[in-house]
């Protein structure tokens, strides 16, 4: 297997599907002559030409909007959101249209959209350009949620989610995009609602997704070192959520810790949590803990925002007090 980036891995997902069927298309800001803000869709307007990647003014709602009337036309739409921030001002056409039209007109009509939106804290952005905003598409019905850790998953998920016939909102961690792990050769698909058990262990389980992955992963060997065995789950999708694998997880461990960057309040870890609570409750040993973004804007200073985001020490803070 090819040992490639995360950038590199999304840029193959799109080639591949563009080739394979030419009703995908691309549009965005600076999607075509720069490349995409994360270099994303390089040299994807010289293999496939202006039709297929198209840029488009500044106003994601105009960008979401059309993106919507072509999936519903027939087309297979990849938009991409120079950041998730951004796409609050698509909001209206995310949540009132592309999650509702099937609905609402009673099956008749599809909108096989693909939504990627960069996110995620640690770069000294600011507070309006740092944020993860994961839950706000988990808590609207109709939309498929997406958040791959891995270069492999960032390639096979995304094949995947061209292929649906539902609205994706598809999320990349920003700090990703540079990180290297091996991807399969040839056809690589990874499906939906499919978490996958990074490190197996029995002592306690940590479930997470995006960038904190790396982060348990980190505390998971830090762990290993003082005698505590963990079990590291990696989501991969937030709708549809694999809550069953999780469940089989803590009735081994009989402890959980939900990791997550989003706020902790409301956040999607608290929604795994609470689905936990009612499948497992009396396998429990100790109370799910969740380990998140402080609930406060993302500061601008390094050190602050460090403070804010969640660790590795945190996640082995916590699991040293329940074990």
């Amino acid at each position: 297997m090819a040992k490639i980036s995360y950038r590199e891995a999304l840029n193959q997902a799109l080639v591949e599907e563009m080739t394979r069927d030419d009703r995908v298309f691309i549009m965005g800001e600076e999607v075509g002559y720069f490349g995409g803000a994360f270099k994303v869709t390089d040299g994807l307007l010289a293999t496939f030409g202006e039709k297929r990647v198209r840029d488009t003014p500044i106003s994601e709602l105009s960008i979401v909007g059309a993106g919507i009337g072509a999936a519903m036309a027939g087309l297979k739409p990849v938009v991409e959101l120079m950041t998730v921030n951004f796409g609050l001002l698509a909001m209206d056409q995310i949540v009132n249209h592309a999650a509702k039209i099937h609905y609402m007109f009673g099956g008749q009509a599809k909108v096989p959209i693909v939504i990627r939106a960069p996110q995620g804290g640690g770069h000294q952005l600011g507070a309006q350009h740092s944020q993860s905003l994961e839950s706000y598409f988990l808590h609207c019905p109709g939309l498929r949620v997406v958040i791959p850790a891995t270069a492999a998953d960032a390639k096979g998920l995304l094949k995947t989610a061209i292929r649906q016939e539902d609205p994706v909102i598809f999320l990349e961690h920003e700090s990703l995009y540079g990180m290297k792990s091996e991807v399969p050769e040839g056809e690589h698909l990874v499906p939906f609602g499919v978490a996958n058990v990074v490190r197996p262990g029995k002592d306690v389980t940590i479930i997470t997704y995006a960038k904190c992955l790396y982060d348990s992963m980190r505390a998971a060997e830090a762990l290993e070192n003082e005698g505590i065995d963990a079990e590291v789950i990696d989501l991969r999708t937030l709708n549809p959520l694999d809550l069953n694998k999780c469940v089989e997880s803590v009735k081994k461990t009989g402890k959980a810790i939900m990791v997550y960057e989003g706020w902790r309040t409301g956040g999607a870890g608290a929604e795994v949590a609470a689905q936990l609570y009612e499948a497992c409750f009396d396998d429990l040993d100790a109370p799910i803990e969740r380990i998140a973004t402080r609930d406060t804007p993302m500061p601008y200073n390094a050190k602050l925002e460090r403070a804010a985001l969640p660790s590795p020490s945190d996640i082995v803070k916590v699991a040293e007090r329940l074990v």
